[in-house]
Parts: structure tokens; C-alpha cells; sequence
């Protein structure tokens, strides 16, 4: 078996594979919180827009099989992409799915995402699990916990206002 890499392999992004779970309560029932993911309207809201933040498409077809495909700038920056597909949606109770993101036309990631909510008192608890693989960033993992914790507040925000 040769030690030499190929050109192609040189070249290879690096790949780190990372998974953690953000468990987070909502003082709202799991039919709001559902419908902060399922409303098109909503789900802009509280995920994509944000201060300096430029949304330039936003599209949500929430079943399964259905689509969710965002592209959105941070100032003049370069573009970045969130394609997303459902895997598995049970009303009121989970939601799987899978997105790939980009930045400039590179790939950055691929993940797979549950979203468990359970009922607790007049609330809900929220258990967010990712799977991702992440290219060329060995911190990326741990800065795509860091930026869905910071989506979860953004969440309870819309909760909140609504």
C-alpha cells in the first residue's frame, strides 16, 4: 500500500464529525413551539433574520419529503446557504431533518437534526440533537453548538412576542 496521497486527496477538505443535544424549556405549549418551526413566516423570524443579516430567499414546504432553502449574507459578505430536507415530522412532537450549508460556494456542512419536544407543565422542553460533518474547520462543531444555542434564544424570543 503506496503512502503517497493523490492530488485529489491533497486537496481534500478535512472532515471532523461532531454531535451534541441543547435541551432548552419554553414557557409556551408544544403546539406553539412546533408551529415556530412549521409557520414559513415564524420560522423567518426567528431563524433567519437578525440584525445585519441580508435575507435573499426564504422558502419553507414543511411535510415530509418537503424543502426548506435559505440564502442570506451577513452585510457585504459572501453568501451563505441552508438547504434542508424533512426526513420525519410527528405533529406536535418531532421533527428530523438534514441540511447542508455553504459559504461562497464551498461546502461547510452536512447535518442531521431531531427536534423532540416534550410537554412539562403548561410548557414544552425542546432536545435538539445535530449530527454534523464539518469541512475544513476542526472548531466548526463546537461554533454550530454555540450558533443553534444562540438560535434556540432567538426562539424563545418569537415565543415570547407572540
Amino acid at each position: 500500500m503506496s503512502e503517497r496521497r493523490t492530488d485529489a486527496e491533497a486537496t481534500a477538505p478535512e472532515v471532523t464529525h461532531s454531535t451534541f443535544a441543547i435541551e432548552r424549556a419554553y414557557p409556551a405549549p408544544p403546539e406553539r413551539v412546533f408551529s415556530a418551526f412549521s409557520d414559513e413566516a415564524t420560522k423567518r423570524r426567528w431563524f433567519a433574520e437578525g440584525e445585519g443579516w441580508h435575507i435573499d430567499r426564504f422558502e419553507l414546504d414543511f411535510h415530509v419529503g418537503g424543502t426548506e432553502t435559505s440564502r442570506f449574507r451577513f452585510g457585504d459578505g459572501p453568501e451563505i446557504t441552508n438547504d434542508t430536507l424533512f426526513h420525519d415530522i410527528v405533529e406536535n412532537r418531532r421533527i428530523v431533518y438534514s441540511y447542508r450549508m455553504t459559504v461562497a460556494g464551498k461546502p461547510i456542512s452536512v447535518s442531521l437534526a431531531t427536534v423532540q419536544l416534550e410537554p412539562s407543565g403548561a410548557g414544552t422542553v425542546m432536545t435538539y440533537t445535530e449530527q454534523g460533518a464539518y469541512f475544513d474547520d476542526a472548531c466548526a462543531g463546537a461554533n454550530r453548538e454555540e450558533g443553534s444555542r444562540l438560535l434556540m434564544e432567538a426562539l424563545a424570543a418569537e415565543l415570547e412576542r407572540q
